[in-house]
């Protein structure tokens, strides 16, 4: 996460120009109706809201003004689908809002980079794995949780970087040649923290997936009719 103080003015406006045309797109894509009439799915978002709100609250705040934390954007994804994914991140950013723990100006950038960047990349690998049709689940907990993840990780972090030495604000340290040594010290708990909780869901409440397939991954193997018992 980065400080509305450490990016120049023309960028958190680039920020909100990304990130509130995506938001007003979730909100009409979102299923509202299905949402106020199933008690279930209402008690699952406002959880999974308050534990992304709770994950982004246990952060190390360097003097810089850069802030590291666990994204979690990935299992959110697939628990709620992109659309509320996106509209629970953003409420999860206004609580830190309201707490003081975030610049409201900082909200389009921060969001651009935790909300849409990996709720993209775990669509797309959603997506894909869909596509193939697999019958194993555990190809989807690996690509659609596991890899998800630590490519979301990654790619937020290395689109941050990038903003900040762009805007030319933030003085890289001597050491950026040996960051790549520290990349697997942030993606791989990031990968870990994700794809334990897919693992979780999906052995023990698949329901709560909408992008599960329980029809193809659950149902029993398919048996040959000239075959014996």
């Amino acid at each position: 996460m980065i400080s509305a103080a450490m990016l120049a003015p023309q960028t958190l406006w680039l920020g909100w120009l990304l990130y509130a045309p995506v938001i007003v797109w979730a909100i009409l894509r979102s299923s509202w109706v299905e949402l106020f009439a199933d008690r279930r799915r209402q008690h699952l978002l406002f959880g999974t809201v308050f534990a992304l709100f709770m994950l982004w609250l246990v952060r190390r705040d360097f003097d810089s003004g850069v802030s590291y934390h666990f994204i979690g954007m990935t299992a959110v994804t697939l628990l709620l689908d992109w659309p509320l994914a996106i509209v629970g991140g953003l409420v999860a950013q206004l609580g830190l809002v309201l707490l003081g723990r975030q610049n409201l100006a900082a909200v389009g950038v921060n969001g651009a980079l935790l909300v849409l960047l990996p709720v993209l990349v775990t669509e797309t690998c959603a997506l894909l794995v869909e596509r193939a049709q697999p019958r194993n689940p555990f190809v989807y907990i690996f690509c659609s949780g596991f890899f998800a993840a630590a490519l979301s990780a990654l790619l937020c972090l290395l689109a941050g970087l990038g903003l900040l030495w762009l805007d030319g604000r933030f003085a890289m340290p001597e050491w950026i040649e040996d960051f790549i040594g520290y990349l697997w010290l942030i993606i791989f708990p990031e990968a870990f923290i994700n794809g334990m909780v897919i693992s979780a869901l999906v052995v023990f409440c698949p329901e709560w997936l909408e992008t599960f397939n329980r029809t193809r991954y659950l149902s029993a193997p398919w048996k040959d009719d000239n075959s014996r018992p």
